[in-house]
């Protein structure tokens, strides 16, 4: 395997050599701890009792005060597992000790986790971080939740998450670096740097796994798990280049999706696993399904029963098997029986344990006792870059009046339930932080603002306080109304068909503005949401997200103008539900969108994004002019001012896209290819420039190949995809 020494290749042939069948299907298989206890019903048939309402929360955690865990022990002496997810310092040492000191060969375990956004030190989510437009920043948060997590014995991050997403109805698009191939692209090489790159120490770095391979991000209407069809091309130019990306920077594992892709699901798909990934791409790390991905093969009706399933994901190129222990019943006698070759299954066993011998995990199978306590208490640079990545990741989109920001002195009512929520800035799929590290939008707000009174009224479910309404409306000079979604209104399993405020949330609004009171709109949110009515009637709104830990201080600094917002939108922001999915780099139509009825447009409601991708204001105000374009051989040279024409020193993030204007295909409108940040002071102007090389000016037809064709081609630079200076140029290539 790649990055390994000869000495690291022939120690993982001699071992290889070494095992009995048994034992490399046992490297196959990642456990979780089993729930096991007084009760009479699988435990996921508990957790799905208690979700659809058959027994309440109270009735499960009484059940479950009868439970233990169930860590496979014997399993793991026998040489019958590969993987676990444990985050337990202590219990990682213990199931560690029993694999390399107990069993035969004393292969080392690999502990995986879910680490999105941060391990302790948890930052944002990853819609909003890939908002900041800053790969140095992407980078740096993910070697921190790198070594926060290997401290406690997580040396693999089923991290990142690079699916595509244009419909922001999926709620997993809070997980993804929005609906840019180049951004994402970009992101996706970001983090694979950060969680892997510092092997200073065995103890800084872990194992990127690139989820979800492939196409999740376009699951039709949006629905968590659903179907995925779309053209060929579509695939290769768009969801395929983040991964494409990151398999590049060197990572080593990759999940399959839970979809099918055009027909097949990619747990069993050879074709994606295979022909693209393994062989077209060279990925030489392994792939893992999702949880019980293999068996749900089944109720796709791909496979008869698990074992065809396992046979089938085995045949793919599907090296583990997450939960589902398929692999670990069913792989040994389908190798007896003929149908599994033991070649696919030494491939698989093979790219596993280089992966543990790149981690180190060999000559550093466990947890310091000083690494184990390391992060009791969260280190000041930890909690700076949390802080640092939130600021740069909230987006102001209107500011009416120049109503922010705020003077200090100011008496503000707070409003919201969620902005006394500690718990609701973290995010989904955040595991392992503590409540004590939080701080809350009240928290921040009345430490920047001594006169802040903080006023629930109300949130995204239960009833409007009438009494909070007018409290708040009596004593603030202005509100700022904390509203959004909870947590579990984004992420896995969480679509929703409606993605305007939740609740009674835009009849509180209402309420607010008709006190007379200024009112400044700050949304907690994992999705774009549907804002027509918001943008029309509240004169400030600010993008918050969910911001991780220091989320509270953030905002705070935003809204006190102690920090000049620069974040920008990864994914487009639609008017209404109804436009979704949404997205700037849309194919063109034979009839653009217009006024005109007869275009591709809907009778009732706008033809564009409320807010596009890259859109994002500032306390100053930029002005682009002289788009210059220039043939130098094998690349354009690109320059175009930017000046800051307002009253405040800036951060612009300057864009640029192209479009290829005649093709072969039909290309999108625009597409991103760069972005420069430039720091303006009042009054100055900077030239800023770009390299487009032709080489990337082209794009992949419905057979991959790729084509770069004689044309002519738009360049676009400017603020946002919308807002853009224009300039053609033919080129020969």
């Amino acid at each position: 395997m790649d990055r390994l020494t000869n000495g690291q290749r022939e120690r993982v042939e001699s071992l290889l050599a070494q095992m009995t069948l048994d034992e490399k299907i046992g490297q196959m298989n990642q456990e979780s701890p089993s729930i096991v206890g007084g009760f009479d019903v699988p435990f996921t048939e508990l957790i799905e009792m208690m979700t659809d309402g058959r027994i309440s929360k109270e009735e499960f955690e009484k059940i479950m005060s009868t439970a233990k865990q169930d860590y496979h022990e014997d399993e793991i002496r026998r040489g019958g597992v590969g993987s676990l997810m444990v985050q337990d310092p202590v219990k990682v040492n213990e199931l560690q000790k029993i694999a390399v000191e107990e069993s035969r060969l004393g292969i080392p375990l690999i502990f995986g986790l879910d680490v999105i956004h941060g391990f302790r030190s948890v930052y944002p989510i990853a819609i909003a971080e890939a908002g900041s437009f800053d790969t140095d920043l992407m980078e740096r948060t993910a070697r921190m939740a790198a070594k926060e997590s290997r401290a406690s014995g997580v040396a693999w991050h089923f991290a990142p998450m690079l699916d595509v997403a244009r419909d922001a109805r999926w709620g997993r698009v809070s997980e993804g670096p929005g609906e840019d191939p180049y951004l994402g692209s970009l992101f996706a090489r970001a983090k694979v740097r950060g969680l892997q790159n510092d092997r200073s120490s065995a103890e800084n770095y872990v194992a990127a796994c690139l989820k979800h391979y492939i196409g999740y991000g376009a699951a039709e209407s949006g629905r968590d798990y659903n179907t995925v069809s779309m053209a060929m091309h579509v695939f290769y130019n768009n969801y395929l280049k983040p991964f494409e990306a990151a398999v590049d920077e060197g990572a080593q594992t990759v999940m399959a999706a839970f979809n099918d892709l055009n027909g097949v699901p990619c747990t069993v798909n050879r074709f994606l696993l295979r022909d693209i990934l393994k062989d077209s791409l060279g990925f030489p790390g392994f792939v893992v399904s999702d949880a019980n991905a293999i068996r749900e093969c089944v109720v796709h009706g791909i496979a008869e029963d698990d074992e065809d399933a396992g046979v089938k994901a085995a045949l793919a190129g599907m090296d583990m098997d997450m939960g589902t222990e398929i692999y670990f019943k069913h792989l040994k006698k389908a190798v007896e029986d003929g149908k599994v070759p033991v070649g696919v299954i030494d491939e698989a066993v093979r790219r596993i344990l280089s992966v543990k011998m790149w981690l180190g995990l060999f000559d550093h199978p466990y947890v310091s006792e000083e690494a184990m306590n390391r992060y009791a208490t969260l280190p000041d640079e930890h909690v700076r870059l949390a802080r640092e990545a939130a600021l740069k990741s909230i987006v102001l989109l209107k500011n009416e009046g120049g109503l922010l920001p705020l003077s200090r002195d100011r008496k503000i009512s707070l409003v919201g339930n969620l902005a006394d929520s500690r718990e609701e800035i973290i995010g989904a799929w955040a595991m392992s932080w503590r409540e004590e590290d939080c701080v809350s939008i009240r928290q921040g707000m009345e430490e920047m603002f001594p006169g802040t009174r903080y006023f629930p009224c109300g949130g995204p479910e239960g009833d409007i306080v009438m009494d909070d309404v007018l409290r708040a409306g009596e004593y603030g000079d202005v509100i700022v109304a904390v509203l959004g979604e909870l947590v579990s209104m984004s992420g896995e399993a969480s679509s929703r068909a409606d993605i305007s405020l939740p609740g009674r949330q835009r009849e509180l609004l209402e309420m607010l503005l008709e006190t007379g009171k200024p009112v400044v709109l700050v949304l907690m949110n994992g999705r774009p949401l549907a804002l027509e009515w918001e943008n029309l009637y509240v004169p400030a709104i600010v993008e918050g997200w969910q911001l991780g830990i220091e989320m509270g201080h953030a905002v705070a600094s935003v809204l006190s103008g102690e920090f000049n917002p620069e974040g920008r939108l990864s994914s487009s922001f639609p008017a209404v539900t109804g436009m979704c999915p949404v997205y700037y780099n849309h194919m063109n139509t034979g009839r653009p969108a217009s006024k005109s009825k007869f275009t591709s447009r809907y009778l009732d409601a706008p033809f564009d994004a409320l807010y596009p991708f890259g859109y994002g204001l500032s306390y100053t105000q930029y002005e682009y002019s002289d788009l210059e374009v220039a043939d130098a051989g094998d690349r354009l040279e690109i320059s175009v001012t930017v000046r800051n024409t307002g009253s405040r020193e800036g951060r612009e993030t300057v864009q640029l896209y192209m479009q290829d204007a005649a093709a072969s295909l039909v290309r999108p409108v625009k597409e991103l290819r760069g972005f420069r940040k430039a720091e303006l002071a009042p009054g100055q102007a900077k030239t800023v420039h770009f390299e487009l090389k032709k080489s990337d000016m082209g794009f992949y037809d419905n057979e991959r190949n790729y084509h770069l064709e004689d044309g002519l081609f738009r360049i676009f630079a400017g603020g946002s995809s919308r807002d853009c200076l224009a300039a053609e140029i033919r080129l020969k290539f």
